[in-house]
């Protein structure tokens, strides 16, 4: 669905902010605390998810202060869409990862299909150890069993955007989360 510049604003100004940008600073400290608990002697290889995990990975990689590398995996559900059937893998990380401590950093745990699936090939593809960090776990009964090692926040069931989430492909950038209205 493409969306018009006045659609957007009007969604965004009708929006309810769910999370503030202070929260979600909150959140991810405690996230990053956690982490260098777990793994701060492994030198991990911090893995993003693509495009959504790139806003809260870059916020919790400033509070990790231990040797680690980076590098960025891009699966998906969803596109552009607001559902999501099959995993689609559009890159695969490019660091060897082999009896390696992985942290991957993802958005939103929702109901969890990517992120199991992610977790699941990297350990099956020889990691030694694989973590997962979400910024948001949205509170519904409609998930995998698998959880993630680490959550910044929880989240009502809504649609919600911002802080690395997107409306349509826009609002990555809005610092807050916000829900659509009615949704």
């Amino acid at each position: 669905m493409t969306i018009t510049y006045e659609q957007a604003i009007t969604v965004h100004e009708q929006a309810d902010q769910l999370i503030t940008g202070e929260q979600i600073a909150a959140g991810i400290d405690t996230m990053a605390r956690q982490i260098t608990d777990a793994m701060a002697e492994d030198m991990p290889l911090v893995l993003c998810v693509l495009n959504g995990g790139l806003i809260p990975m870059a916020q919790l990689l400033l509070k990790l202060q231990f040797p680690l590398e980076t590098d960025y995996l891009h699966a998906t559900r969803y596109g552009k869409k607001t559902v999501g059937t099959n995993l689609s893998w559009l890159a695969r990380p490019s660091v060897d990862f082999k009896d390696r401590t992985v942290l991957v950093v993802d958005d939103i745990f929702d109901e969890g299909h990517t992120l199991a699936a992610i977790c699941e090939y990297l350990q099956e593809a020889g990691a030694k150890q694989v973590y997962a960090a979400a910024l948001l776990n949205k509170v519904h009964d409609r998930k995998v069993e698998y959880r993630p090692d680490f959550i910044g926040l929880d989240v009502e069931d809504r649609f919600v955007y911002g802080f690395g989430m997107d409306y349509h492909g826009y609002f990555r950038n809005v610092e807050g989360i916000y829900a659509v209205k009615g949704m």
